[in-house]
């Protein structure tokens, strides 16, 4: 069998690109226990510094556009924008998560008949997806895709999810590709239920969803040495106690009350407290959020507290996590997130939301409150700074519940679903089914 991936692999993509990542090294794994089967990375830029170690590990790379469509688009954009911003354009094919604008119609596919010609002339008999992307659907191909969460079903009033046509482009993107997959992957029991809940009526079933937990960042250092952080430090000029969130500026990510929360340190318990802020803030929405968060900060007096990071290279996140009084992480998203994960990893305590998903992947591990609730946030932050005693607790508490999330067990998970599928395709082949 010849199973064709496409993964994220663009580091501005976050967590999508460490997830892709993931999967890319698990697959290793895979490949040795199917020794009988070729696996083909599709990727938006063949050249880029991934290419080599993929090579290595026995990945066929080639590139997710077919060379005419490639050159088409690569040609457009050179006469509109000039040439510097092809790969940006190519990676966007890349990470597709909707269909034009004016696709108003959630149950009209709109097919990708040059795509899918291009994975048939590939000869590839299945595809996994670690990104959801509407190619899964719109290219017929038997396909594993990973849903990450919901969240404009769930909590369709941020503007991340719904603004713009966004809700009825994940729409789109969600009731196509969960009710055509061969097999679906959420990361948590949570998020297994939200596709039955929302989508059990387009005909998926519990036995076509697996649970595939997600894992901190691969490219994680878990060993950070007192030199490390000492270089990290002197390169970002950072205080010398300090809470740590690295996160985009969506609004869903909650900067804004935790800006308040300083205010109310301050305020109520004469506190001046530092937090390190990491991640871009580019595009209307994640700019807007951050303008606000800065303003507010002037406004409360608090901007001297706030260092702002901007992205942050893998080699840097690892001493940031280690030299953290915590990670301040109150988000209304789930239902699990990486950075508890990479805080666990390295001994960072950690604060984050007490709601559904989250709950279940923090368990005792973390400190939760409301994210709706400045007061609460504000208490919260005030325990971790002052209490070592706590902060000591709950980093053991993390150390604990992070053996529960390894990377044998994800690719034991990960090649026991691929052997499943490739079960099912046999027997459909055979007639046996």
């Amino acid at each position: 069998m010849r199973i064709g991936i496409v993964p994220g692999l663009e580091p501005a993509d976050g967590g999508i690109f460490q997830y892709s990542l993931t999967m890319l090294k698990a697959l290793c794994y895979c490949k040795r226990l199917f020794t009988e089967d070729e696996f083909i990375v599709f990727s938006s830029d063949p050249e880029s510094s991934m290419t080599p170690w993929l090579t290595s590990e026995g990945f066929l790379v080639v590139p997710l556009l077919p060379p005419t469509l490639k050159r088409r688009i690569v040609r457009l954009s050179e006469r509109v924008v000039g040439p510097k911003p092809r790969r940006a354009l190519l990676g966007l094919m890349n990470r597709s998560t909707a269909p034009a604008a004016n696709a108003q119609d959630p149950d009209k596919i709109q097919y990708n008949t040059e795509l899918e010609q291009w994975f048939r002339a590939n000869k590839v008999d299945l595809m996994i997806y670690p990104i959801s992307t509407t190619l899964s659907f719109e290219t017929r191909i038997p396909y594993i895709l990973t849903i990450h969460d919901l969240q404009h079903r769930l909590q369709p009033e941020f503007p991340e999810v719904s603004a713009n046509g966004e809700w009825e482009a994940r729409e789109y993107l969600f009731r196509n590709g969960i009710r055509n997959a061969t097999m679906l992957l959420a990361e948590s029991e949570t998020g297994k239920e939200d596709i039955l809940n929302f989508y059990g009526e387009y005909g998926v079933s519990p036995d076509r969803i697996k649970v595939l937990p997600l894992l901190p960042a691969t490219t994680l250092s878990r060993d950070v040495s007192a030199a490390e952080c000492l270089r990290v430090r002197q390169k970002y000029d950072l205080p010398e106690r300090y809470f740590f969130y690295p996160a985009q500026f969506w609004p869903h990510k909650n900067h804004l009350r935790i800006v308040k929360a300083m205010a109310v340190l301050r305020d109520q318990y004469g506190i001046s407290t530092n937090i390190l802020f990491s991640g871009y803030h580019s595009g209307d929405i994640r700019e807007a959020t951050f303008k606000e968060v800065c303003e507010t900060a002037v406004k409360l007096q608090v901007e001297n507290q706030i260092t702002y990071l901007g992205y942050v290279p893998d080699e840097d996140i690892a001493a940031l996590y280690a030299g953290a009084r915590a990670l301040i992480m109150p988000t209304f998203f789930g239902a699990t997130n990486i950075p508890p994960l990479e805080a666990w990893a390295l001994g960072c305590p950690v604060l984050t939301s007490d709601i559904r998903g989250i709950r279940q992947q923090a368990g005792e591990a973390s400190l939760l409150v409301d994210p709706r609730s400045v007061e609460e946030i504000a208490q919260a932050m005030h325990r971790l700074w002052t209490d070592d005693e706590l902060c000591k607790t709950l980093a053991a508490k993390g150390a604990k519940r992070i053996e529960l999330f390894t990377f044998d067990d994800f690719s034991k998970r990960l090649t026991d679903i691929i052997a499943e599928v490739k079960s099912t395709a046999y027997r459909a082949a055979s007639g046996t089914a």
